[in-house]
């Protein structure tokens, strides 16, 4: 079983023991996604590159990982996945935004 798969069945379980299940319909689930990303944001509000990059990790890694849970749930429920989608989407960024475009840039896709 993969590491991922692992992570997806613990947070199952503890959505389950809880009775949540009947909360995580698709639009909960990217509403929380939404809402936490917001708060994962929250730790840069104001800063500027060097305070950024000095962000506290500890709260780091608890937004991140809300925000990773959130996104694994939608995903088992839609019953994708996870490898796989992250792959294709590399895939699919690997031709919009070839190596001798994009090497260097932070354009977008259409502006290559």
């Amino acid at each position: 079983m993969s590491d991922i798969n692992t992570i997806i069945e613990a947070l199952v379980q503890f959505r389950d023991e809880r009775d949540w299940k009947q909360f995580h319909d698709s639009k909960n689930l990217a509403t929380a996604i939404s809402i936490e990303a917001a708060e994962l944001n929250e730790l840069f509000l104001w800063k500027n590159g060097d305070e950024a990059e000095k962000v506290d990790v500890n709260r780091l890694k608890e937004e991140l990982a809300d925000v990773l849970a959130y996104c694994l749930l939608l995903a088992n429920k839609h019953n994708l996945n996870v490898k796989e989608i992250l792959l294709d989407k590399i895939a699919a960024n690997s031709k919009k935004y070839p190596v001798d475009k994009a090497k260097g840039t932070a354009k977008k896709y259409n502006q290559l």
